[in-house]
């Protein structure tokens, strides 16, 4: 269900057609990777977090963690990832398929500057099965984020 909204999300944007779906899970950046036959680090992982009463969601390149003091900086809390048990009902997608397209209401979109170091990167859409490869203006347009951030370690 939560891929059928982000295809409808990119059907406003004749975009549609660039979602690439899978005969296989691409549901870790591994999985990714292999399906899209790129490099682990140019998939654009989204990591969910509650940040006080709100979900934030954090879109950064496949090969990068989260840093906690950098993470504290910039939230002024310590990093608390959602249960994976919740992520479905607060986010609109489940783990495996979350990306920052067509989320539920009140879901904040952060965009970790890690993404800039390629011209393309490539999201999921909704499932453990699907992709998409943005250009960075394009993540920018369609992921509604909030602002750019430097919250990740390890590139």
């Amino acid at each position: 269900m939560a891929a059928e909204k982000v295809k409808a999300y990119f059907r406003e944007y004749g975009m549609e057609e660039k979602i690439q779906e899978f005969d296989r899970s691409s549901a870790t950046v591994e999985l990714a990777a292999k399906a899209l036959h790129c490099e682990p680090q140019r998939i654009a992982k989204t990591l969910s977090f509650m940040l006080e009463n709100e979900v934030v969601l954090i879109v950064a390149a496949g090969d990068v963690k989260i840093d906690n003091q950098k993470y504290k900086a910039k939230f002024g809390k310590k990093a608390k990832m959602l249960p994976l048990d919740k992520v479905e009902t607060l986010v609109g997608h489940a783990a495996g398929g979350v990306c920052p397209f067509a989320v539920n209401e009140g879901v904040k979109v952060y965009l970790d500057i890690s993404l800039k170091r390629f011209v393309t990167v490539f999201p999921a859409c909704g499932s453990g099965n699907s992709a998409i490869e943005l250009t960075i203006p394009e993540m920018e347009k369609y992921s509604g984020y909030t602002e750019w951030v430097d919250v990740c370690k390890g590139y």
